[in-house]
């Protein structure tokens, strides 16, 4: 892989309006930037339809858009931020993800070696989680107006036609299982962001999933549910599926794993963990005489961050997310009036 843009930076050290404007610049960007940095077959076909083959009956579609502040942090940036977080979402129906799109709204001036990292970031992300990029679009906005890049990715995933997760499988029993420590994305991006004098830089959990999952159905683990714990926090993923499934979930806080270093800037900013935004965790739901084997799988997949089993799903059909503190008191989780970190993602 080529370590340098091949756009010589003395011709266009920035984007211009120009590389927007459907032309002969536009097209030596596509051809030099995104095509050499992500090539494929099917990109490189320069149609405006990638034609995929997809021998499963059954897909799952998703997309998102990705507008982070400051575009490079700990342990990623918004390039990789936007494979993973669509291959996540693909991987939390139990879909394989194969094909990703990319359209780019980029701003006037912004340094070309930038967008080039980015892409070369977005190639590895997609190679590390098994997928191609195949299609995309790209815009140029007027200087100032654009907050140098924002990435949009739709992805496509094959789904087992017989596979079902979802609230609706959650029963009364399952246990809750996290397959990380949590709370390092969103206190990497604000750590970044406000340059706070952290003894050592907090670095994002930014990762793909899809790979945890694909082992655990191949193990034959009777997934119930799946959430990615993103905006909001594992506590906002877990209220919306309690709601959901019209059950009341127990979770214990001294189970749920938080890296001391987010734990103590976390205390400092006044800021409660379980709201903190997260891009390479997910909560698990699965039937209790699975819940070791589902765990040591974790455990396997994800050596270094702690996956734990983290709470249950009760008799009750409260629709309610209960903590039992430190302390042995309870008290009910609702999610966020607001937004607790904007621009995390």
């Amino acid at each position: 892989m080529m370590l340098a843009c091949p756009i010589p930076i003395s011709d266009y050290p920035v984007v211009t309006l120009a590389h927007g404007g459907g032309g002969h610049m536009m097209r030596r960007l596509i051809r030099d930037v995104f095509v050499a940095a992500l090539g494929n077959d099917t990109l490189q076909s320069n149609t405006d339809s990638a034609l995929l083959d997809i021998p499963s009956g059954r897909i799952a579609f998703t997309t998102d858009s990705f507008v982070v502040k400051p575009l490079f942090f700990p342990g990623g940036n918004i390039g990789t931020l936007a494979v993973n977080g669509t291959v996540n979402d693909l991987a939390m129906a139990g879909a394989r993800p194969r094909y990703l799109s990319c359209g780019l709204i980029l701003e006037e001036g912004l340094p070309m070696d930038t967008l080039w990292r980015i892409m070369l970031s977005m190639k590895q992300a997609a190679d590390a989680a098994g997928v191609s990029i195949v299609t995309g679009d790209t815009k140029v906005v007027d200087k100032g107006k654009g907050d140098g890049v924002f990435i949009n990715t739709s992805g496509i995933g094959e789904l087992d036609p017989a596979l079902r997760i979802g609230p609706d499988a959650i029963r009364p029993g399952d246990v809750i299982l996290t397959n990380g420590d949590i709370a390092r994305h969103g206190m990497a991006i604000l750590a970044a962001r406000e340059e706070l004098a952290l003894e050592a830089p907090i670095d994002s959990d930014c990762a793909p999933l899809n790979h945890a999952v694909a082992a655990l159905l191949q193990a034959g683990i009777d997934i119930h549910a799946l959430r990615d714990a993103t905006r909001g926090g594992v506590a906002s993923a877990l209220v919306e599926m309690a709601q959901d499934a019209r059950r009341e979930f127990l979770i214990e806080e001294s189970a749920i794993p938080v890296r001391e270093d987010v734990r103590g800037a976390c205390e400092l900013l006044g800021i409660d963990p379980l709201y903190v935004a997260n891009e390479g965790r997910m909560v698990c739901l699965v039937p209790e005489e699975q819940a070791d084997a589902a765990l040591a799988i974790l455990r396997t997949c994800f050596p270094d961050t702690s996956p734990a089993r983290i709470g249950t799903v009760q008799s009750r059909d409260s629709g309610r997310l209960v903590l039992r503190s430190l302390i042995g008191a309870k008290r009910m989780l609702d999610l966020l009036s607001g937004e607790q970190l904007p621009r995390i993602c």
